[in-house]
C-alpha cells in the first residue's frame, strides 16, 4: 500500500444535511440486522471462536485489497491509536462476545440486550464527540431504549435472570458503542470505508492467530447454509455494512444517527422468525411500530441543525 490518494485531504467537503447521515445509518442498520440470526445459524456447525475471528480475517483480506488498489495514505500519529480502539470494539470485542453469547442464547434474546446499543452509542458520542443533544433527545432516546428492550423481551421470552450470555452481550454493547463513537469521528478524517479497513488491518494478526487456533482445536465442518451465514458475517456484517454505518455517523450528529439503530432489534427478530422459525406474535407488529416511532421522534429533535464537515 503506497501513500498516495487519501480521504484525508486538507479541504473538508460539506454534505447536504443530516438527512444524508440518517439514510446512510439506516442502510448500515439493515445490513447489521441480519448479524444476530446469521450468527445463530453459523454456530450450529462452526465453533464460536472460528466464527468470531474468521469473519474478521475475511473482512481484513477485503480491506487490504481495497486499500492497496486505491493506494490509500497511511494513517498518522494518534490515528493509529484511535484505530486500535475501533478495532478493539468492532473487530475483536463485539464479534467474539456476541458469537460466544449466541451459542446458548436465542437470536431473539440476543436482541433484548443489543437493543441498548443506540443509547450506549449516544452516550459515547456525547463523551467522545462532545455533542450536546437537547433534553428532548435524551428523553426520547431513553423511552426508545426502554420500548426496544421491552418489545424484544416480550418477543424473546424476557430477561428473567442474568446469565453468562447476558453478561457477554452487555460487554459486546459497550465494546461496540466505543468503537462506533471513535470510528464515527475518525471517518471524518480518514473516510468511512477507510476507517473500518484500517481497523481490520490492525486487528488482522490477532484474528488470524485465533482463527488458526480455532481450526486446530475444532476443524470446521459446517453445512452449506452455515457457511453462507458465515460468509455474510465476514463480507457484509464485518466489512461492507460499516461503509454505510460509519459514513452516517461521520455526517452525524452521531448521537442522533445512532438512534436509527433502535429499529435493529425489530428487524433482527423478524429475520429470526423468518429464517430460524422463532416464534412471532402480533406483539411484534405493535412493538415494532412503537420502536420505529420512538426512533423517528429522537432523530427529528436535531434534524434541522447543520451537519459537521465531512472529509
Amino acid at each position: 500500500m503506497k501513500p498516495h490518494n487519501s480521504a484525508t485531504g486538507q479541504r473538508a467537503v460539506a454534505l447536504p444535511s443530516s438527512r444524508a447521515g440518517l439514510t446512510w445509518g439506516l442502510l448500515g442498520v439493515l445490513a447489521f440486522s441480519f448479524t444476530v440470526p446469521f450468527t445463530r445459524v453459523a454456530v450450529g456447525g462452526l465453533s464460536p471462536l472460528f466464527i468470531g475471528s474468521g469473519r474478521a480475517v475475511i473482512a481484513a483480506a477485503l480491506a487490504i485489497t481495497a486499500l492497496s488498489l486505491t493506494r490509500q495514505r497511511f494513517p498518522t500519529g494518534t490515528q493509529w491509536v484511535r484505530l486500535a480502539v475501533v478495532a478493539g470494539g468492532i473487530v475483536i470485542g463485539f464479534p467474539l462476545l456476541t458469537t460466544f453469547a449466541l451459542t446458548t442464547a436465542s437470536a431473539s434474546h440476543g436482541a433484548v440486550v443489543i437493543a441498548l446499543l443506540p443509547a450506549a452509542t449516544a452516550v459515547m458520542a456525547v463523551i467522545r464527540g462532545k455533542e450536546r443533544p437537547p433534553v428532548s433527545f435524551w428523553v426520547m432516546a431513553a423511552i426508545g431504549a426502554i420500548v426496544a428492550v421491552g418489545f424484544a423481551a416480550l418477543q424473546g421470552g424476557g430477561l428473567t435472570h442474568i446469565t453468562t450470555s447476558d453478561l457477554l452481550l452487555f460487554a459486546a454493547v459497550l465494546a461496540a458503542a466505543v468503537g462506533y463513537a471513535e470510528g464515527g469521528l475518525l471517518a471524518r478524517e480518514l473516510g468511512a470505508w477507510q476507517t473500518v479497513s484500517w481497523a481490520l488491518v490492525i486487528a488482522s494478526p490477532l484474528m488470524l492467530a485465533l482463527t488458526i487456533t480455532a481450526v486446530l482445536q475444532q476443524p470446521p465442518t459446517g453445512t452449506p447454509i452455515e457457511w453462507t451465514a458465515f460468509a455474510y458475517l465476514g463480507v457484509i456484517s464485518m466489512f461492507l455494512g460499516f461503509f454505510a454505518w460509519y459514513r452516517g455517523l461521520a455526517i452525524g450528529p452521531m448521537a442522533q444517527v445512532s438512534q436509527v439503530q433502535l429499529v435493529q432489534p425489530v428487524l433482527s427478530i423478524l429475520w429470526a422468525a423468518l429464517i430460524l422459525h422463532e416464534h412471532l406474535t402480533p406483539t411484534t407488529i405493535l412493538g415494532g411500530i412503537a420502536v420505529v416511532a420512538c426512533a423517528g421522534t429522537a432523530v427529528r429533535t436535531r434534524l434541522n441543525r447543520p451537519a459537521p464537515a465531512f472529509r
